[in-house]
């Protein structure tokens, strides 16, 4: 038996951030990664934004800087040119490395190729983990247990305390070398021939190092999209017959929930964090900056609460603290993006037409789901365009 005041599952953004909060406030604590190494499998296609990465205190060498934005539906292809970048694609491996050397270097331990087998629990508190490691079969007795294992909730699972995601997307992507790449722009296309419920992608992270890839929503769509993506490749459609040779180098594969958060992300001596607890941008399915962000948060809390028993109680400040942050934006995204999941061409094209009028401000700030009443009340009334006063009305409809 190991003992340790936080166990945290794992080693990904939210549990690292969770980490280095816990440590820096002297809770012995540990995370359990089941990869071989930190960011061995990528997950994601690493799309957030340079203002959150600056705040979170992300080196600029983690990411590639966008300050353009093209789309392109079925009959439309538009871009929207930025003066300054806005947005950037994350070297994902370098970026949760850094999170673990930030971890480490406050004196969290970190034990990789370790997977939890089970949750021991007493009086409906859990108290630990049983987990395989290179060590052995473990069990790690813990004041509190955060679950960061993304979308497996696997913790919670087991625990009984949440059940399977219904709603989800599936992301598959190839990063390849290309010879012909816009470094600051990334694109985004939309209608059946990239996907039938979803959008497909070009993401640059160097001049010469790309990510390509598909998405599609369950249960929306029971299409493979790895047939799409390779078939997708093979034709090299526009954009993809700009980009010269391409030559993959990796491929990636990820889940993440796409029905809101869960109700409830605390528990007595449970905490969820990140994809495990639903924080993610339903718009573009992202939620790096959030998992970083509220992991952070979730360190702080829970190490701050082992003195009260990491009851509920003690740990509903960061219950609060997330949920007003993001709950209502994540609401009122997933309207927005139960409208994309049902359009076909056609509608694809008027959406578009509907972004194509939007300045490079608006649009990133409606993409990044910075929904505010006064903005969105403003382009109801101002834009040009019926439909988008549809749209924005929507969102406001609470």
């Amino acid at each position: 038996m190991a003992k340790y005041d936080i166990v945290i599952v794992g080693g990904g953004p939210a549990g690292l951030s969770a980490a280095y909060a816990a440590a820096r406030n002297n809770a012995s604590t540990i995370v359990l990664e089941k990869d071989d190494s930190i960011a061995q499998n990528i997950r994601t296609s690493g799309v957030s934004w340079i203002d959150d990465m600056k705040r979170l205190n992300i080196p600029e060498k983690c990411y590639n800087p966008i300050k353009n934005f093209r789309i392109i539906s079925p009959s439309k292809d538009i871009i929207l040119k930025g003066k300054t970048p806005k947005s950037c694609v994350l070297d994902v491996r370098a970026t949760y490395q850094y999170l673990a050397t930030l971890a480490a270097s406050e004196g969290a331990e970190i034990s990789v190729r370790s997977e939890v087998q089970s949750v021991v629990s007493q009086s409906n508190k859990i108290t630990g983990i049983m987990a395989n490691t290179p060590k052995g079969k473990t069990e790690f007795e813990s004041k509190l247990v955060i679950d960061a294992s993304g979308f497996s909730s696997i913790v919670a699972r087991k625990g009984g305390y949440a059940k399977n995601w219904t709603r989800y997307g599936i992301g598959v992507e190839y990063e390849c070398y290309c010879d012909e790449i816009d470094p600051e722009t990334w694109i985004l296309m939309v209608g059946d021939k990239f996907s039938d419920a979803g959008y497909a992608w070009v993401f640059p992270i160097s001049k010469q190092r790309v990510r390509i890839g598909t998405g599609v929503g369950r249960p929306e769509s029971i299409s493979d999209p790895i047939k799409k993506l390779n078939s997708i490749m093979e034709s090299k459609i526009t954009p993809l017959d700009e980009l010269g040779s391409i030559q993959p180098i990796e491929f990636h594969y990820g889940l993440i929930p796409n029905e809101g958060s869960r109700q409830s992300t605390i528990f007595d001596g449970l905490l969820l964090v990140g994809d495990s607890a639903g924080q993610a941008n339903p718009l573009v399915l992202e939620g790096i900056r959030f998992a970083i962000e509220f992991g952070r948060i979730a360190g702080d809390v829970g190490a701050k609460s082992l003195l009260k028993g990491c009851t509920r109680e003690s740990l509903e400040q960061y219950e609060k603290f997330w949920k007003e942050r993001v709950s209502s934006k994540i609401k009122s995204s997933l309207k927005v993006q139960s409208r994309w999941l049902k359009m076909n061409n056609e509608t694809w094209d008027r959406e578009v037409e509907i972004i194509q009028k939007m300045s490079v401000e608006d649009f990133i700030d409606f993409i990044k789901a910075q929904f505010t009443t006064s903005r969105l009340m403003k382009l109801a009334l101002t834009h040009p365009h019926a439909a988008a006063k549809q749209l924005f009305g929507i969102i406001l409809d609470k």
